[in-house]
């Protein structure tokens, strides 16, 4: 199967307080599609921040991201509160979310679909199975389904 590569950058902001998981991640993300422009935080805080600008993130001019992979078990404030108040907001509610995540716990599942997650994954144990996951995670939100182009 050939990979059709977006083209235009997208941009994907990845809300991870693991310093490992978020290297990995983007280096998946960059070996299969390296137009990709990928912001990180490390907080459900930091993400707020980023998506209203307000905070550390107060004078800047990025784009909203047009994807969000997000984690549930951060410090602070949890991706699970994170993801509620993104799909709560009118402004930010557009955005796709992506739980992807260690969790594989049917209380985390049912509440993330129930509170607007476009899709759930378990994070994999391996590099390669992380691969695979970012491979058609790029395939589907890249070049199968349409979203908001608001910015």
């Amino acid at each position: 199967m050939t990979m059709q590569q977006p083209t235009k950058p997208v941009h994907i902001l990845l809300a991870d307080d693991d310093e490992d998981d978020r290297f990995l991640t983007r280096e998946a993300f960059r070996q299969h599609f390296p137009v990709t422009e990928m912001n990180i935080v490390e907080d459900g805080e930091e993400l707020m921040e980023f998506l209203r600008r307000t905070g550390r993130y107060e004078s800047s001019d990025h784009p909203l991201p047009e994807l969000i992979l997000l984690d549930l078990n951060m410090p602070r404030k949890d991706g699970r509160e994170a993801l509620q108040e993104i799909k709560a907001d009118r402004d930010l509610r557009h955005i796709p979310v992506v739980i992807l995540t260690t969790s594989d716990a049917s209380i985390d599942i049912d509440n993330s679909y129930l509170w607007g997650a476009n899709s759930f994954i378990t994070k994999p144990a391996s590099f390669k199975k992380l691969m695979d996951i970012t491979q058609t995670i790029g395939e589907y939100w890249f070049n199968v389904v349409k979203v908001s182009g608001r910015n």
